[in-house]
């Protein structure tokens, strides 16, 4: 009998969603308290996970998810940079 795998879940911070791992996007909040979108999920830093949409995005910046997630205030900036990022990923996608 095959070994079942256990898929890492996660929860999107815009729809609520659970989806494994791998169809997710992480934010990264590094050491240095800069934001970035982390494409590869190995970087060292507290994360949140979302949906590659842009929808999903929008979603998370105005129910706040990502604020309650890193438990700190995101400036516009960072949310505008976050979008665009995300947008170059999901148009590779």
């Amino acid at each position: 009998m095959a070994v079942k795998k256990k898929i890492p879940m996660r929860k999107c911070v815009g729809c609520g969603e659970m989806k494994p791992k791998k169809e997710l996007m992480r934010i990264l909040r590094t050491e240095s308290g800069e934001f970035e979108v982390d494409a590869g999920g190995k970087k060292n830093g507290r994360g949140a996970y979302i949906c590659r949409s842009v929808g999903c995005f929008r979603m998370a910046v105005k129910s706040r998810g990502l604020e309650r997630s890193f438990k700190q205030e995101i400036p516009a900036d960072v949310y505008e940079r976050l979008e665009k990022e995300m947008g170059e990923i999901e148009k590779e996608g």
